[in-house]
């Protein structure tokens, strides 16, 4: 009964995030395994112990949180919220640097890093939507549809399909009434 009641705490405590100070963690603790995966992109190699300092100083804070809410009168709340403003620091740099090396990877036509930082989760994607898709046309040969490429060519498939739909709909419906 121990384990299952273990397992349980572990389960959440790995999913959700602790509620104090949210606005300001949840962002750090939803971004932490997209930061992680930046050591599999070759251009990151030299901030690879960067990164797996940021990612356990991450975990530890989160424990923090939780205890803070626990009621862990041991812990101090300003000095959780310190922590936070300074993985906020750290994490908005990893965000910076993915969007320089993602210009970059533009002027230079890098395809094979283009392709790596818009699959991230750091790029946002919806705001250079217009700019992926045209710079993917220009060198769709060299650069595999996986990811949001084939998210966003299945969106504009269906978009072409529901608007060729509301074309024929309007058609019909004007030969109908003359």
């Amino acid at each position: 009964m121990t384990k299952i009641v273990f397992l349980v705490l572990l389960a959440t405590l790995l999913c959700a995030n602790p509620k104090i100070y949210s606005a300001l963690g949840d962002v750090i603790y939803d971004n932490v395994e997209m930061i992680e995966d930046l050591k599999k992109i070759s251009e990151f190699k030299e901030y690879e112990s960067k990164i797996d300092e940021y990612v356990k100083s991450v975990y530890i804070a989160k424990e923090v949180g939780f205890n803070i809410e626990m009621g862990t009168k041991e812990i101090d709340k300003k000095e959780y919220l310190n922590t936070l403003r300074e993985l906020s620091k750290t994490n908005d740099m990893f965000f910076r640097n993915a969007q320089n090396m993602y210009k970059k990877s533009i002027e230079e036509e890098n395809t094979l890093l283009w392709s790596k930082l818009i699959n991230s989760g750091l790029i946002d994607t919806k705001k250079h939507k217009e700019e992926i898709l045209e710079f993917y046309f220009a060198h769709s040969e060299d650069i595999d549809e996986q990811g949001i490429i084939q998210k966003f060519l299945d969106e504009d498939e269906k978009l072409k399909a529901k608007n060729t739909k509301k074309n024929n709909s309007f058609i019909i419906k004007k030969e109908t009434q003359e």
